[in-house]
């Protein structure tokens, strides 16, 4: 027996589980047809006596379901501390996600997570780049002189990720984790995220560093290039 499509299973799961709740929003993977054989529904519900927000993960209807329960205050702190943090999930799955059920407010909840989005992440100050290129000029300094192997991977993996969020930030795009991540350079810049993606895949595959070494230079030189000498963090002034 085959189990429920997404939506159908969502609709009877929020019916079944969460019979007086005001609203409710079906997400994820599904939605945009990028589900694989382990993806999970994410669902919002929206309570409004719900005292304190809570996840939840669970299995119902053959489906893994992931639950974000909110009543009418807490869903707004939670999208002001993932813009905060210029992660917006919670933004992101409202904004895209499709309404299960509606006692007249989502649509407005949604045009809120769509407004907060297109606006984009606080624009970053020069002290913010400035230690951004700090931090990543000493891993790139690490990962040039390290020769142990396994540390690389490491090393490396640490890079991407700065390198990453730099490009972001420095032109005001969001960022993410995992998939996420790479998700939202390729949205930005596809050209500049394939290069990233194969000088990485090459330091992986053979362990030859210079190509990812020149790609990160690269990206730091419009910006001031390396940072160290000079820098200096919480000196107070004499």
């Amino acid at each position: 027996m085959e189990r429920l499509n997404p939506v159908d299973a969502a609709r009877q799961f929020v019916a079944t589980y969460f019979p007086t709740c005001a609203g409710a929003i079906l997400a994820g993977s599904t939605l945009r047809g990028e589900a694989t054989e382990t993806s999970d529904l994410d669902v919002v519900v929206f309570d409004s006596n719900l005292m304190n927000a809570y996840r939840e993960s669970l299995i119902a209807f053959e489906w893994p379901i992931e639950v974000f329960v909110h009543n009418f205050s807490s869903y707004k702190e939670y999208f002001k501390s993932d813009c905060k943090r210029a992660r917006p999930s919670l933004p992101r799955m409202v904004s895209e996600g499709l309404i299960l059920i509606d006692n007249g407010k989502m649509e407005g909840i949604k045009r809120e997570a769509q407004t907060l989005l297109k606006h984009g992440p606080e624009e970053w100050t020069q002290e913010d780049i400035q230690l951004k290129r700090y931090f990543i000029t000493d891993v790139l300094d690490d990962f040039i002189g390290n020769r142990d192997r396994a540390e690389d991977l490491f090393i490396a993996n640490a890079l991407a990720e700065l390198v990453s969020e730099f490009v972001l930030r420095t032109n005001r795009k969001w960022v993410g984790t995992s998939k996420w991540l790479l998700r939202s350079i390729r949205q930005f810049d596809e050209n500049w995220t394939n290069e990233f993606v194969a000088v990485f895949d090459t330091f992986y595959r053979t362990g030859e560093k210079e190509q990812v070494v020149h790609f990160v230079e690269k990206t730091l030189e419009p910006y001031g290039g390396r940072l160290f000498e000079g820098f200096a963090l919480g000196k107070s002034e004499q």
